[in-house]
């Protein structure tokens, strides 16, 4: 599909936001939760896609972005770590991805998909855990995956509404 085709609601490629193949750019702005904005608004800066980094690297800069707030752009960090670094890694990386996601989810006030995700990936950490490593770059694999399950449970019990995603961020190295 060429960006000048019309689309099934009648505007162009390019008015969507579409490449040249058709795929979203994704260049609307975006809040904090990685919510869309509309157009001509100011958003947060958009987290670079495809960044490798050294593992240290990926894991200070996640934890400043959920300590400000924002677990979606965390999440993205985790996704480039899972995507780049070493196969024997992949799955600690996406359940971490997971998880960030899931309080994403949760801070939006979808408390079904923040509570699965928060799980699912929590579950994903523990299964590769299981090879015997919990504190991998330092991470605190058990804090982090009972923090997960610990607020699915208090997002699905409705305790005081959506979380604060800054507030309720997990400690990656533990620690207050």
């Amino acid at each position: 599909m060429g960006s000048r085709e019309n689309t099934s609601s009648g505007r162009t490629a390019a008015a969507r936001d579409r490449d040249s193949e058709g795929r979203a750019r994704n260049a609307r702005p975006r809040d904090g939760l990685g919510r869309p904005l509309p157009y001509g608004e100011e958003g947060v800066p958009r987290q670079p896609e495809g960044v490798v980094r050294r593992p240290e690297e990926s894991i200070a800069e996640a934890q400043r972005l959920l300590d400000e707030g924002k677990p979606f752009h965390a999440h993205e960090v985790f996704e480039d770590a899972w995507k780049s670094g070493p196969e024997a890694e992949r799955e600690l990386w996406r359940g971490l991805a997971q998880m960030a996601v899931g309080l994403t989810h949760a801070a939006r006030g979808n408390v079904t998909g923040g509570a699965r995700l928060l799980r699912r990936g929590a579950v994903a950490a523990e299964e590769w855990a299981a090879g015997g490593e919990l504190r991998p770059h330092g991470i605190d694999l058990p804090g982090v995956i009972a923090w997960a399950r610990e607020l699915a449970a208090v997002v699905e019990r409705g305790e005081g509404g959506p979380p604060d995603a800054g507030a309720r961020a997990p400690r990656l190295r533990g620690g207050a």
